[in-house]
């Protein structure tokens, strides 16, 4: 593996996470690469129409300024969806932003999988 192959993000584990409050639900998109230890997130959807129509932008080059985007909807085939309370997702956001550790990363999400939407 090159020096750009090893700095270039390539997720292969995609997670929705699903926030219900009271009120309303709240969307998430996380891209995870075990191999780098990369992690991604995009936020704000009320609503899951609006999450698909999104499109994800994608490095062509580790470090370049071109890009590619790929529809969100296409990722959510594969996606895992997760189906938290408040606590639960305050518990991923701090994985999250915590230094990257796979074994913390897989006992969450086998805790909190759902793919029955």
């Amino acid at each position: 593996m090159n020096r750009r192959q090893r700095h270039k993000m390539i997720p292969s584990t995609w997670i929705i996470a699903i926030k219900q409050t009271e009120a309303r639900k709240y969307y998430a998109l996380y891209a995870i690469d075990w191999k780098r230890g990369g992690r991604l997130s995009w936020e704000g959807w009320n609503n899951l129409a609006d999450l698909l129509q999104f499109h994800i932008p994608i490095k062509r080059k580790a470090g370049g300024t071109k890009s590619t985007t790929q529809p969100a909807a296409k990722i959510a085939k594969k996606a895992l969806y997760l189906y938290l309370d408040e606590t639960q997702y305050g518990e991923l956001e701090q994985l999250f932003y915590q230094p990257f550790s796979k074994k913390k990363w897989t006992v969450f999400i086998h805790e909190h999988a759902n793919n029955n939407m």
